[in-house]
């Protein structure tokens, strides 16, 4: 008999396992917080270690506690009292959490890059049990965060983490992540190379940490990208901080966590690339008297209070450079609202602003299963070429045509529960995308996937942007035999009847056995 082939777990998934099997009573929400405040630290003390040992090999021992000597090196400094040696050592006293909460104050204290980054008193106030956060501290002592530096373990243990977390927390909550696949997907099809690149809600800064994956997959420099984003929750503020700093990604995210409608942190911004994963559809987003004469509507009618999702849109498109281009995800409803929705839809048709409409499959989000849209809008769909990392692409005029795709038959399970794409599928969607941007005479629309509108057939579709209106349905029933369907149905009734027959004859037998005749 063959031995069942027994899978490698992951060190990320070794470690989340670990770690989970720790929380006792404190909810993943306070959790994720005190896991990932911790794999910071002991990330920011390797790199202040290695870059210690690597001031003595050079001969400069008296520069080891001169913060300008780790700086230089986008090194955080770090007191003794700040090291992850020092809280290891203390792991076992009964004032670790006050330890752990100084030397998270003192790093932020000592480097400007960090202002309102780290977790602020938090060990202390969520009264953890002492041996769980001690043993918490052995777990996360495994983890050298640097020995491999070709395979990025932290960040790959921070995605994996926010990930899991998110899974945990659920419906209506886990908003601070977007799905790994569904950024994936929206890099490859608005390329970020080069520019600026905004997030008006930008969670945990999975976004941002994609770009930069997506310009190094494809040999570009991302020094040649600055990141601008905003957040409105506090404690997901500073793990967008976190997350980015693991990373070295240099990111203005406001001065502080705040409402993007309300306290706009980049108000004369204007983007490259935008991609976004707002609230869906937000209620009472503004009063009936707020924001009413706010220049991002400029152009366009005010957007509804009901309803946030053209707040968004709208506070994107104010924002779009010259050529910018927008990836965003929203709810369906927004593709065919009424009135104000349907006005400042009909408008954005109108500019040529959309690009192309995506239905993506359900079960893709861990806050929700419904049904969600990746809307692309693009300031300028006229003819071009445009130099893309190693590629040369010559866009065709396509200003009064919109490509509509529906991806509900595509993706693979994840979690037991949930959908992803494949990275094969994602190449595939991107690719039929850009060649729908531009050769036409290669691109063909194909039933139940893809179509390109002419802005005549939406007109008469009173601007409606459900793919399903313009997208051939195939109607499988029409080819089907009916006498052979009836047939194959007849045997299968005909076996069920028989077992349960066979089955209330075996019932009474027992009953009968017993004594007790039915």
């Amino acid at each position: 008999m063959a031995k069942k082939e027994v899978k490698q777990k992951s060190i990320e998934e070794t470690l989340w396992q670990s770690c989970d099997k720790l929380r006792g009573s404190v909810e993943s929400s306070e959790y994720k917080h005190v896991v990932l405040g911790l794999i910071f630290l002991k990330f920011a003390s390797d790199k202040f270690e290695e870059r210690r040992e690597e001031l003595i090999t050079e001969g400069q021992e008296k520069y080891v506690e001169m913060k300008d000597f780790y700086n230089m090196k986008n090194v955080f400094f770090l007191m003794e009292t700040s090291r992850w040696s020092f809280i290891k050592a203390n792991a076992k006293q009964d004032d670790l959490a006050l330890k752990i909460d100084t030397a998270l104050h003192q790093i932020e204290k000592n480097n400007p890059a960090l202002k309102g980054a780290l977790p602020d008193n938090y060990f202390s106030r969520l009264g953890l049990d002492k041996t769980k956060l001690a043993s918490l501290i052995d777990q996360i002592s495994e983890i050298n965060t640097i020995a491999d530096k070709q395979n990025d373990i932290v960040g790959r243990v921070y995605e994996y983490f926010l990930a899991k977390f998110a899974i945990k927390e659920g419906k209506g909550k886990g908003e601070f992540y977007t799905p790994k696949s569904i950024v994936n997907l929206i890099a490859e099809m608005i390329e970020p190379y080069q520019g600026i690149i905004y997030d008006p809600a930008c969670g945990s800064g999975g976004m941002f940490v994609q770009s930069v994956k997506f310009i190094e997959q494809h040999y570009g420099n991302k020094k040649e990208v600055s990141v601008y984003g905003q957040e409105y929750t506090n404690t997901t503020y500073k793990l967008a901080k976190m997350n980015l700093a693991i990373r070295g990604i240099s990111a203005n995210l406001g001065e502080k966590a705040a409402d993007t409608f309300g306290a706009d942190q980049h108000p004369d911004l204007k983007a490259d690339f935008i991609m976004a994963n707002p609230p869906f559809n937000q209620k009472d987003w503004r009063s009936e008297s707020e924001l009413t004469d706010d220049p991002r509507w400029k152009g366009y009618d005010v957007p509804p209070k009901s309803n946030a999702n053209y707040g968004w849109i709208l506070n994107m498109v104010s924002k779009l450079s010259e050529n910018g281009v927008a990836g965003f995800i929203l709810a369906n409803g927004a593709l065919s609202g009424g009135g104000e929705e349907y006005k400042i839809r009909k408008k954005l048709i109108e500019n040529n602003m959309v690009e192309a409409i995506i239905i993506l499959p359900r079960s893709m989000f861990y806050t929700t299963d419904i049904s969600v849209t990746l809307w692309i809008l693009n300031k300028n769909k006229t003819e071009k070429t445009v130099s893309k990392g190693t590629e040369t692409r010559n866009y065709r005029k396509r200003e009064e045509e919109i490509l509509f795709m529906d991806l509900r038959q595509k993706g693979e399970p994840f979690e037991k529960k949930y959908i992803q794409f494949s990275e094969t599928q994602i190449q595939d969607i991107a690719q039929t995308f850009h060649m729908w941007q531009t050769d036409v005479s290669t691109y063909k629309d194909i039933p139940e996937y893809c179509y390109s509108a002419n802005k005549t057939e939406v007109e008469k579709k009173d601007f409606s942007l459900v793919p399903s209106k313009y997208i051939e349905f195939v109607n499988r029933d029409e080819n089907i035999d009916f006498d052979t369907k009836m047939k194959a149905l007849q045997t299968e009734l005909k076996d069920l009847l028989a077992q349960e027959e066979q089955s209330k004859t075996d019932l009474q037998n027992v009953f009968k056995n017993l004594g007790y005749e039915l």
